[in-house]
């Protein structure tokens, strides 16, 4: 096999990996479910992967770069500070990404358990602080946002959004996507001295 044959078969992996979790959920997912579903022997996915942890560790961080790749998208434009806040605010719903939200969810209970797991899932979470923290401070450098403690902003504007996000992802009609919005702009236009009107 080429070098980059080597690589679609490992990307192709990756992605059916990630269909099989969203399925089976990461405790109840095994190698053998990942060659089916792949077409492939479980020898193939443990030359790629040697173990069952590192399958899952990987894919559930293949799934969660791709929408820190939108992430990036954000955050690398030139677009100004509210606007960058407004979109990573609407990128963070859950609606119309509830594969990449079901394993959040699922990666975040697995990694009380799993170490390989854990890494993984704190070094992905931190970078929405940090990237939201990085929007903030340059929306206080330039007037636009009032702010003491960007990072401490970051983190209580996540936490409010993941819990709201868990809501609105595992429990039908608890809230609505509607509310979610709503109530993610009042505690972000609280946080930065915004009129909520502003992240709409």
């Amino acid at each position: 096999m080429t070098r980059r044959a080597a690589e679609i078969r490992l990307d192709a992996l990756l992605r059916t990996a990630c269909d099989v979790i969203v399925q089976r959920g990461l405790a109840n997912t095994r190698t053998a479910d990942v060659a089916q579903a792949a077409g492939v022997s479980q020898a193939l996915v443990f030359y790629h992967f040697a173990t069952k942890e590192r399958l899952l560790a990987q894919a559930f961080a293949y799934a969660v770069e791709q929408d820190l790749a939108r992430l990036d998208t954000v955050t690398r434009s030139s677009a100004p500070p509210l606007t960058k806040l407004r979109r990573i605010l609407r990128l963070y719903t859950p609606a119309g990404r509830p594969t990449s939200w079901s394993m959040w969810i699922d990666g975040w209970s697995e990694s009380l358990r799993t170490p390989e797991l854990e890494k993984v899932s704190r070094k992905l979470d931190l970078r929405w602080r940090q990237d939201l923290a990085t929007v903030i401070s340059d929306g206080v450098r330039e007037g636009v946002f009032e702010c003491a403690d960007p990072a401490g902003a970051a983190w209580r504007i996540n936490a409010v959004m993941d819990g709201l996000a868990v809501q609105l992802a595992v429990h039908d009609r608890v809230i609505s996507r509607r509310q979610f919005a709503e109530w993610v702009r009042l505690v972000t236009a609280r946080e930065l001295g915004l009129d909520p009107a502003q992240l709409d």
